[in-house]
C-alpha cells in the first residue's frame, strides 16, 4: 500500500504530461528527392501572421513517401506549417516584403493570398486521439507573383472653414505582390537592397487633391488643389515581435505642387480569425511648398476675411490602422484608415476651421 501511495504522484504527473501534448503524424506532398524539411506547430494567431515562434519545430531529412511526426505538440486547437529549407539556414526565407521565399504548405490544403489565417490553417489536438495532417507544399508567389483586380475608393475630409465636402475618388484597386514589389492600390513599394528585417525601397504614392474651389465659400478664388504622383524612397525595419519601423522621403515627381514630404512611422500587426489588423502612428513633415498648396493664400486672392496667409514646414501627427479581411482565399477586403493632426503653422490659416483631417482608402479586390 505504502509503494502504491509513493506512485501516485508519477502517476498524477505522467498523466498531466500526456494530457497536455500529443504527436502530430504529418505527410507531407511535393516534396523533392532529397534535401531539409521543417515542420512547426503554432498555438497563437498572432505569431502565425507572420510565421514567428512556432511552439514546437522540428527538422527532418527529406525520405521520400515516409510521414514525419511532431513529437509533443500542445493540446487544443494548433496550425502547422511544413517548409523547404532549401539552403539550410534553419530559418523560413522571406523576401522584401517578407512573403516566403521557400516552398511551404498548411493545414488544412490552405493557400492563403496574404497573411495567413490562423482559423483557416487550425486544426485540433485530442487527448489520446491520434493526429494525422496532409500538407502540400507550394511556391507561395508562382511563376509571376500574386495579382489581385477590383474596385477602390480614396479619400479625405475637409479642414476648410464652412466646408462639409469631402474629397472622394474611385480609382481601379490594383494589388501586386512579388519578390520586390509590393503594389496595393494607391501605394507601390519596390526592394532595391537589404533582406526581409532591414531594406530599403523606392516608393511611389498617389497624393490626393485637397479641394476644389467649389467645396466652400472661403475656398473661392484661389483655384482647384490637384492631385499629384509621389516618389521616393522608404527604409524599413522589421523588429522583435512583428514591429515594423519605417523611416520615408517623398518627392512631387509631377512637379503640380512642388516640394515633398517625410514621415516616420511605428506599426505592428494583429491577427483576429481572418481579419488582420495594423495599428499605426506616425509623425509626418511637409515641405513648405506642400503645405503652403494645400492650406495657405497667395497675395493675389487676399481678400477682406480672407488675409494673405503663407505656410511653412509643418509637421502632424498620425494615427491609423490598415485591415485586410479576407472573404475567402481568393476574395478581400483592404482598408485603411487615418486621421492626421495638423499644426499650429496650418491650423492659423484662414482658410483652415478644423484641427484634423481624417483620410482613408478601401478596397474590394480578387487575387490570383
Amino acid at each position: 500500500m505504502k509503494t502504491f501511495f509513493a506512485a501516485l504522484p508519477l502517476i498524477f504527473l505522467a498523466s498531466v504530461s500526456t494530457a497536455k501534448a500529443e504527436d502530430i503524424t504529418v505527410r507531407v506532398h511535393n516534396l523533392p528527392e532529397e534535401g531539409s524539411l521543417v515542420l512547426q506547430v503554432y498555438d497563437d494567431a498572432d505569431t502565425f501572421g507572420d510565421f514567428r515562434n512556432p511552439v514546437r519545430e522540428v527538422h527532418y531529412t527529406i525520405e521520400p513517401g515516409k510521414s514525419y511526426v511532431i513529437p509533443d505538440a500542445p493540446m487544443g486547437t494548433v496550425a502547422v506549417l511544413a517548409y523547404l529549407d532549401e539552403n539550410g539556414n534553419r530559418i523560413l526565407d522571406k523576401n522584401f516584403i517578407g512573403i516566403p521565399r521557400e516552398s511551404v504548405g498548411l493545414s488544412n490544403g490552405y493557400k492563403p493570398k496574404g497573411p495567413p489565417s490562423f482559423q483557416r490553417a487550425s486544426i485540433s489536438v485530442e487527448p489520446g486521439q491520434p493526429t494525422n495532417v496532409d500538407i502540400h507544399l507550394y511556391e507561395v508567389l508562382g511563376d509571376s507573383g500574386q495579382w489581385g483586380v477590383g474596385i477602390g475608393v480614396i479619400g479625405r475630409s475637409s479642414p476648410y472653414v464652412g466646408s462639409d465636402t469631402s474629397v472622394v475618388q474611385v480609382i481601379p484597386a490594383i494589388t501586386y505582390f512579388g519578390d520586390r514589389l509590393q503594389w496595393v492600390g494607391p501605394s507601390l513599394r519596390y526592394g532595391i537592397l537589404g533582406s526581409d528585417k532591414l531594406r530599403l525601397a523606392l516608393t511611389a504614392n498617389y497624393r490626393l487633391g485637397a479641394y476644389e474651389e467649389d467645396d466652400a465659400d472661403i475656398l473661392e478664388g484661389l483655384g482647384d488643389r490637384d492631385a499629384t504622383l509621389l516618389g521616393g524612397l522608404g527604409l524599413i525595419y522589421e523588429g522583435p515581435a512583428g514591429t515594423e519601423f519605417e523611416l520615408e522621403y517623398e518627392h512631387d515627381v509631377l512637379n503640380r505642387v512642388g516640394g515633398g514630404t517625410a514621415a516616420i512611422r511605428v506599426s505592428r500587426g494583429f491577427q483576429f480569425g481572418t481579419l488582420r489588423l495594423v495599428p499605426e502612428l506616425g509623425v509626418n513633415w511637409l515641405s513648405s511648398e506642400m503645405a503652403d498648396y494645400d492650406y495657405g493664400v497667395p497675395d493675389y486672392a487676399a481678400i477682406p476675411g480672407r488675409p494673405a496667409y503663407e505656410v511653412g514646414s509643418s509637421y502632424t501627427i498620425e494615427a491609423g490602422v490598415g485591415g485586410l479581411l479576407e472573404l475567402s482565399e481568393n476574395w478581400r477586403v483592404v482598408l485603411n484608415l487615418a486621421v492626421e493632426n495638423l499644426d499650429s503653422e496650418i491650423t492659423d490659416s484662414p482658410i483652415v476651421g478644423d484641427d484634423n483631417v481624417i483620410k482613408g482608402f478601401a478596397a474590394l479586390t480578387y487575387s490570383f
